[in-house]
């Protein structure tokens, strides 16, 4: 009774749309209606399924409905055209038009955008609303995105990077001055990284140019509310404020299992090979499958592996980020359409989309995180009433345990969202020189905005002037280069930019993701020997640069789903022709790699450790860790297993912290400088997500026994002291860090009118700053923003000083005469190549074959 007394707020023409379907409205969407209604911005926290898409829209719906619909004619309007004049109202610092740009909808994906428009149209079609929406992505036309400024529509759907231009320009406070309500999609996926930071500041400077603004965030994986809702809305100076808080209705259960492979299970490895027929069954089985991998290498990998296979010519696609946006979109309209039996994707398809035909999700690898997995869980089956129904594929024999893990994090519904971040200092720099290309400003006032940003709540005033100086002069060791000069202060006490060009250049590199170089992948006939290759010719996509570099003409490799043949490259493009190849290599991407979150982590060590886990593990893993636990030792859940063994007339440590590829790499850099002094002679280190294992010609083994080496002191937190400082004063990875947060500040700058840098040139100009900086000025703001990059990023810094803490007083040694079971996975990265093919698989089935003889002894 109390939701049909609710339902009556909503207007008749949408009470009897809701009917002609047979729905009722939510609870949680009129919840929203009545936040809205009040002025309050909130939190819709609800399962994939749940209607929340629609929950975000159904305030802006009725109140367009309601403001261009006089109350005495409550009947349905023709929609309003593009072309119609908006009249402007003065509202002293905001431009408030009758009429005007109503919502943005922020989203972290250009293809959900694109959906969520594409679902919008139908209730706004056919209640014949007066209510115009369009995307705005990377991938509109230029003429589309100039006119969307002078005459918006209604609702804008769009990007934080998009957003980001728009506030840039001295038109936002026309386009924004209008604007009542933002709502952010997967706002948990938002937040997570430099895109959420850029995000928060431009919804700080939307609050000023809005007042009247509220917000509405949607996610169905939250494991801290509170920082979302602090997210969505201004941070007072002292104290913090929040959104309210709705919660929807609890779906079904998703019903996740995990594949029991009758294939002989590999014990190391990524690409699941042994697994495809059995892949192939389910989506034989099924109406339409997704089949969700970590990279788009696998995906790429995978999908020429089904296609070869395909004995029942069953449509099958590919998906992910570098393919041809003509493609992909040919991939989600055929996807909405119901003619695909499956897709073979990556993140791409992580979020959002709502294909209701899909009725199965196959997960090959292992998932990384708990959140991850229910997010792509949630693909399945997209109605709140059905269970989604998943299947996890693991690669090797570990990714068994992590799966395990993460089917029952998936039971209790247990989140692995990592905390709030802290606002990123190159980020604010970026911002700070877009506002200063919309029109000039007050560092009093920019400083009092920004803090408004929840990741920026506290930001000392030290760090904001150092960031108004770098913007200003490059900061001290950089004075003196004029180029470096980006804004100044006038006599007004105003910043404003030092010339018209350097608003166009930072139109052309806004943004926090940075991307390897990629090359154009252009589709030509074949060519004969000596002849030239014409131009022209189908873009299938894009590949890294470096990948290119690896090729000689005549290579081949699989990209697109198709066997390529590189012909030749001609500047950013590479010219190739359709081939067969008996080993084609697959493009090896550095971006698209995910940690094993802490949580797993954590749970993956406690299945370890106890039997009774063991039940629910396959025969042949089972039967693994079983000799394990007799030729060795398997860890306590908080303990730390160091083997050591003798092999080939070198000396193994191998230790098993469950920390992901990034903390043990790290680790490793330590580990052997450490080792150095010791006089030990490592020669090298390997590491994977569970294990690392460190080599060398002193018995490292021998000295612990005999008490020289001391593995407390080995392992103590103190390596993340003067041993890290030394390390990264040489580390390339650190260069590396630096590079990306030079190009994000907007020190250095990729794109130029009319050019692009290239990946060596890139690296050559940020190798001398960072080198000059190091050296004149060690404070430096972007070297404060590497050095906290590297603590959570690709150093995982911060992972890596927890796990010595936890371990502390808790390792456990077990010297061994050979290798041990565990230990076989990491050996087995020695010198393996980040590309996949039928070579490389049977040159690691031939390692492993080796491998686990000597541990089975």
């Amino acid at each position: 009774m109390l939701l049909l007394e609710r339902h009556e707020a909503l207007p008749d023409v949408f009470t009897r749309w809701f009917a002609a379907r047979g729905w009722v409205p939510r609870a949680h969407q009129l919840a929203l209606l009545e936040k809205a209604r009040a002025g309050r911005s909130a939190l819709l926290i609800a399962p994939t399924g749940g209607g929340k898409t629609l929950a975000g829209f159904l305030p802006t719906l009725v109140e367009l409905y309601e403001q261009n619909t006089p109350r005495a004619e409550r009947v349905p309007l023709p929609p309003r055209s593009g072309g119609e004049k908006k009249k402007l109202v003065s509202t002293g610092r905001s431009i408030r038009r009758e009429g005007g740009l109503h919502t943005l909808y922020i989203s972290p994906l250009k293809a959900l955008a694109v959906d969520i428009a594409r679902n919008l149209e139908t209730p706004v079609r056919e209640m014949k609303l007066p209510i115009r929406l369009e995307t705005r992505t990377g991938d509109t036309p230029a003429s589309k995105r100039q006119r969307q400024r002078r005459d918006p529509p209604d609702i804008l759907l769009t990007t934080p990077e998009q957003l980001a231009l728009l506030l840039a320009s001295a038109d936002a406070p026309y386009l924004f001055g209008s604007l009542k309500r933002v709502i952010l999609d997967e706002l948990h996926s938002l937040v997570l990284s430099k895109r959420g930071d850029l995000l928060s500041l431009d919804l700080a400077r939307l609050f000023v140019l809005a007042p009247q603004l509220t917000t509405i965030g949607l996610s169905a994986t939250v494991a801290e509310p509170d920082d979302l809702r602090r997210f969505l809305v201004p941070q007072p100076l002292d104290g913090a404020a929040m959104a309210d808080l709705v919660l929807g209705q609890a779906g079904a259960q998703p019903q996740v299992t995990m594949l029991d492979t009758a294939a002989h299970l590999p014990w190391a490895g990524h690409s699941a090979r042994h697994a495809l027929p059995e892949i192939y069954d389910l989506i034989r089985t099924h109406k339409t499958t997704l089949i969700f991998v970590n990279t788009r290498s696998q995906a790429e990998f995978l999908f020429q592996e089904l296609w070869g296979i395909n004995d029942d010519n069953l449509a099958i696609a590919l998906h992910h980020g570098s393919l041809d946006v003509a493609q992909r979109r040919r991939v989600e309209d055929a996807m909405t359409q119901g003619k695909l039996r499956a897709v073979v994707c990556t993140s791409s398809l992580d979020l959002g989309v709502d294909w209701g035909d899909v009725d199965l999700v196959v997960n090959v690898g292992a998932p990384k995180g708990s959140s991850r997995l229910l997010q792509r869980v949630g693909r399945s089956n997209h109605r709140l009433d059905e269970p989604s129904q998943a299947v996890l594929v693991p690669a090797n024999r570990f990714e068994v345990l992590e799966c395990r893990a993460a089917i029952d994090a998936v039971a209790e519904n247990a989140q692995d969202t990592p905390p709030a971040r802290t606002g990123a200092l190159d980020v604010l720099a970026q911002h700070i020189l877009g506002r200063a290309c919309g029109e000039p400003f007050l560092a009093d006032d920019l400083f009092a905005e920004v803090r408004a940003a929840a990741p920026y709540a506290s930001l000392t005033r030290r760090d904001f002037d150092d960031a108004i100086d770098f913007v200003a002069t490059g900061g001290y060791a950089l004075k003196a280069y004029e180029r470096f000069a980006k804004i100044r202060q006038g006599a007004d006490g105003k910043w404003r930019i030092t010339h018209p060009n350097i608003a166009q250049r930072y139109r052309m590199n806004v943004g926090t993701i940075v991307e390897a170089d990629m090359i154009k992948v252009r589709l030509v006939r074949s060519r004969g020997s000596g002849a030239v290759v014409a131009r022209g010719g189908r873009i299938l996509g894009q590949v890294e640069e470096y990948f290119i570099e690896t090729l000689t003409p005549g290579d081949t490799f699989v990209f697109a789903g198709e066997v390529l043949k590189y012909e030749t490259l001609v500047e950013d493009e590479v010219y190739v022709s359709r081939a067969t190849g008996a080993d084609p290599k697959v493009p090896a991407y550095e971006g698209g790699k995910f940690p094993l979150s802490t949580y797993l982590a954590a749970r993956v060590r406690a299945i370890l450790a106890s039997h009774d886990a063991w039940r629910a593990l396959p025969d042949q893993v089972r039967e693994w860790l079983e000799i394990q636990e007799w030729r060795s030792l398997l860890p306590k859940a908080g303990d730390l297993l160091v083997e050591t063994f003798p092999r080939a007339a070198k000396y193994y440590l191998v230790c098993y912290p469950f920390e992901g590829r990034l903390a043990h790499q790290t680790l490793g850099m330590l580990l052997t400088r450490r080792l150095e002094r010791a006089r030990l002679k490592p020669m090298g280190f390997v590491a994977n997500e569970y294990a690392l294992a460190v080599w060398g010609l002193g018995d490292l083994g021998l000295r612990i026994e005999r008490g020289d080496v001391s593995l407390a002191k080995l392992f103590d937190e103190d390596m993340l002291g003067d041993d890290l400082e030394e390390w990264l004063a040489e580390s390339a990875l650190m260069k590396r860090t630096f590079r990306n947060c030079a190009i994000i500040s907007g020190l250095i700058e990729r794109r130029f009118p009319g050019e692009e840098k290239s990946r060596r040139q890139m690296t050559i100009s940020t190798d001398l700053v960072y080198d000059v900086l190091r050296k004149h000025q060690p404070d430096h703001l972007l070297l404060r923003a590497a050095r906290g990059d590297a603590a959570t990023g690709l150093l995982d810094i911060k992972r890596l000083g927890e796990m010595l803490s936890r371990i502390k007083g808790r390792i456990v040694h077990k010297p061994l005469d050979h290798v041990s079971p565990l230990s076989v996975p990491v050996l087995l990265e020695i010198g393996r190549e980040t590309v996949y093919g039928e070579a490389s698989d049977a040159l690691l089935a031939e390692a492993a074959d080796e491998l686990i003889k000597e541990a089975m002894q």
